[in-house]
């Protein structure tokens, strides 16, 4: 009988369930299903679909249940940040919740600022400020008279919201709470005058609990629907980020890492907040990670650039679009990638030539050469933000680890290892999902502590090297970039 982890684990376009089990060559990793994750637009919102990821999540149990000698010893659930669920008095969820793509919260920090200075929420927080965080959200859902919002008893954090679904028990993970930027960097617990602020109190959220702890477990309704037993679910790193660090191969505490994905995070893990004004004039954040430890990292608009030209592109695949981009002149044009014109445009093909345009630069005419602009500008956009964590870090920067989706893209990691000066090594690519079987592993006492974990991983998984190349080269193209930027 194999024991397995059960890890379900959300991004916010695709999601999926995953067995993950110890081996004596290693750890293990089996696909149980995969699904995508679609926004619903009515009404001039944004919304996502909680009931069907609570479907897919309970088909995956169900698919699990029937697979012959394997015993479930936990479940963990990561998703994206920010978002959150009204829940009312009598339990039921108030409406399907908001995305963080929504434009409510356009101009959101200033109207709250109005009211508590921008400099104290970050000294509380460490927070980058961002529109769609969960105070302005809340703020923006306050000022507007929110139905769901007034009615609400409970407010869940993604991964808590379905964590409930299964188990009846309502909690506030700490590194999905910590995105919110409603988390006193130095407690490590809500901050009350942010909640004030907010008309709200610490009895409007979960128990607080921490990644390793114990949420509750598989509701009776539950079991008889999936046939498994009163299984435990497990409180892991919530946001799929802090999951996906705890992951991270390496080998000492000299490192960088950049979760790659529809967003791209950059950072270094530190012991405590670094919170000065450095890093809030750079809009820096400090997020929750495991085993005490923090997150400071950049939030980078990422492949959500390539995937939303994709669209409108028949869903080509990679393989032929990075051929294309590297049949492109280099350096013809680039943009700035977190410029608020990419946030969510309506055609993301125009907003790149009507970027390149404004700045008096070639427009791309083909699809390899837009592709080619995304992947140059990104690689660019790494190198500034890494410039930027080797000042602020403790620690020398000795190695990049590229993580997550985007560590299976070849030309975009030597790109990067070029721009940025160090070594870039790739993988895993299922980081999140890994992280958080490693976390219920520590829970459930398999594994002892994250040092030896992260060496297991660097032994069973497959990693690759990237060496920095053609650097004077790309030396020049990053003055170039400054222009922009």
């Amino acid at each position: 009988m194999k024991h397995c982890f059960f890890a379900v684990d959300l991004g916010a376009t695709s999601g999926r369930t995953i067995l993950g089990t110890f081996t004596s060559q290693g750890l293990e990793l089996q696909d149980v299903n995969r699904f995508p994750n679609h926004l619903i637009e009515v009404g001039g919102h944004y919304y996502w679909d909680i009931y069907e990821l609570y479907r897919h999540i309970v088909e995956g149990l169900k698919l699990a249940a029937r697979m012959e000698d394997v015993q479930i010893t936990s479940i963990g659930i990561d998703t994206w940040g920010v978002d959150f669920v009204c829940v009312g008095k009598d339990g039921g969820l108030l409406r399907q919740p908001y995305s963080y793509r929504d434009p409510h919260t356009m101009g959101a920090p200033e109207a709250f600022f109005a009211r508590i200075p921008r400099k104290q929420v970050y000294e509380w927080t460490g927070i980058q400020v961002m529109n769609f965080n969960s105070l302005f959200q809340l703020d923006t859902l306050r000022r507007n008279n929110d139905s769901a919002l007034a009615a609400a008893d409970k407010l869940l954090f993604m991964p808590d919201a379905l964590s409930y679904l299964l188990t009846g028990e309502m909690v506030t993970e700490y590194t999905i709470a910590s995105t919110a930027q409603l988390v006193n960097a130095e407690t490590r617990r809500l901050e009350p005058a942010l909640l004030a602020a907010l008309g709200l109190t610490e009895d409007n959220f979960g128990r607080f609990v921490y990644p390793g702890e114990k949420v509750g477990v598989l509701t009776k309704e539950m079991q008889n629907i999936t046939g498994l037993g009163a299984i435990p679910v497990i409180a892991v790193a919530g946001h799929d980020t802090a999951s996906a660090v705890a992951a991270v191969p390496a080998l000492d505490r000299n490192f960088a890492y950049l979760s790659s994905g529809t967003w791209s995070l950059m950072g270094v893990e530190t012991d405590a907040p670094v919170i000065n004004e450095e890093t809030e004039a750079l809009n820096f954040t400090n997020e929750g990670g495991i085993d005490g430890t923090i997150r400071l990292l950049k939030n980078i608009c990422g492949m959500w650039l390539l995937e939303r030209c994709r669209c409108s592109w028949e869903e080509i695949s990679y393989p032929e679009l990075i051929a294309e981009a590297q049949m492109c002149e280099p350096f013809r044009s680039l943009i700035n990638p977190d410029d608020a014109l990419f946030n969510n445009p309506a055609n993301m093909e125009q907003a790149i030539r009507t970027y390149c345009a404004d700045h008096s630069q070639p427009v791309p005419e083909t699809r390899g050469q837009v592709v080619r602009c995304i992947f140059e500008s990104l690689a660019l956009r790494y190198r500034q933000v890494l410039e930027n964590l080797r000042v602020l870090s403790p620690r020398p920067v000795e190695v990049l680890h590229v993580i997550g989706g985007g560590s299976r893209n070849d030309l975009l990691n030597q790109w990067t290892a070029n721009a940025v000066g160090v070594p870039v090594v790739a993988g895993p690519s299922e980081a999140t999902a890994i992280g958080n079987v490693m976390i219920q592993a520590l829970a459930a006492g398999t594994a002892s502590d994250v040092v030896s974990m992260r060496q297991l991983i660097n032994r069973s998984i497959p990693l690759k090297t990237f060496k920095p190349e053609d650097v004077k080269v790309w030396n020049n193209a990053y003055q170039q970039f400054l222009q922009l930027a």
